[in-house]
């Protein structure tokens, strides 16, 4: 991947969102692994070009990027001890100290603090005057939770799968995605949080999901909508394409004269349903494509008169 993002996505430095928005489209489309089978170095291209695309769409992060504060895989740079301190800590971490006090990873600092205050025992029970300090007193407090974001592409939100997320200090977790998650929803993971204190349960882990775009799907609510090029005589005399679903594809029965901008539904093919959410459908937008090289049709049309009585544009009238 490139060093330079814009350079990935072939942008200036000052475009704006929707000249993001399409040229990672039109990049995406060339690259889609579904359209260059086995061809490694096209899905190489596919990767860095939607890793570009996520940091560079999100307004916060494209500053950051922008600013020097994050490189272009998104891992934070050395900002100096005012920034480290509070902010520091591995891809993936979104807050390195959330609910809990700056030092160390756990309360070691933290302890020692308080152990000045109730003893040098530390937090160990014990009788007027012992360790535990005056009246034996013991500190047992929950441990922090810890926050992280997690980037999960498109298919396997709607699929559900597992991902690993990493960690500081080279550890790792593996981390359940339910199919049909929402963009920005939180996952609670009991007890993956900081270390308690004085024998205190651990905190939680909260992963906060971030659902990469896609090529060829949106996302609507619980739809899913495609656009899908039909040449002129699948428009005109109708009948079966095959079609991308989350599921694999689908063969769909296109009605005889359709024009660019008809839609077809199919019934529980978007997300799934959790709970009392049924699943949602797939909405099917087609697109007519015209073969430039086909001379046969543009002989027929040279010598075919149009029916005189349609127009078109007549809803356009009236529009100015």
């Amino acid at each position: 991947m490139a060093l330079d993002l814009y350079e990935t996505l072939g942008v200036a430095r000052q475009a704006t969102a929707e000249q993001i928005r399409s040229a990672y489209r039109k990049l995406a489309k060339s690259n889609h692994p579904d359209l260059n089978p086995g061809n490694k170095a096209a899905e190489e291209r596919f990767k860095a070009i939607a890793s570009a695309y996520d940091i560079l769409s999100d307004p916060a992060r494209r500053a950051r990027y922008d600013s020097g504060e994050i490189d272009a895989t998104g891992a934070e740079r050395p900002q100096g001890p005012t920034y480290s301190y509070h902010a520091g800590g591995p891809r993936g971490q979104k807050y390195s100290y959330e609910g809990g006090f700056p030092g160390g990873d756990g309360g070691e600092e933290y302890a020692d603090i308080l152990g000045d205050l109730f003893g040098r025992g530390g937090f160990a029970q014990g009788g007027p005057g012992g360790p535990g300090g005056p009246g034996g007193a013991e500190l047992r407090m929950r441990g922090r939770d810890r926050v992280y974001t997690l980037d999960v592409p498109f298919l396997d939100a709607v699929r559900g799968t597992t991902s690993r997320l990493a960690l500081p200090e080279g550890k790792s977790m593996d981390v359940r995605i339910p199919a049909g998650i929402d963009d920005g929803q939180i996952l609670r993971l009991k007890g993956q949080g900081g270390p308690g204190i004085g024998g205190g349960p651990a905190g939680d882990a909260l992963i906060e999901i971030h659902i990469l775009a896609h090529p060829l799907f949106t996302r609507d609510g619980n739809d899913i909508a495609i656009e899908v090029p039909v040449s002129i005589t699948e428009a005109v005399l109708g009948g079966k394409i095959s079609v991308p679903t989350p599921a694999g594809p689908v063969n769909v029965t296109v009605p005889a004269q359709s024009s660019t901008g008809t839609k077809l539904r199919l019934r529980g093919r978007g997300i799934p349903g959790r709970g009392d959410r049924p699943a949602g459908d797939q909405y099917v937008t087609l697109k007519i494509v015209l073969d430039p090289k086909d001379e046969a049709l543009a002989a027929f049309l040279r010598e075919r008169k149009a029916p005189a009585d349609f127009d078109p544009r007549r809803d356009l009238t009236g529009a100015a």
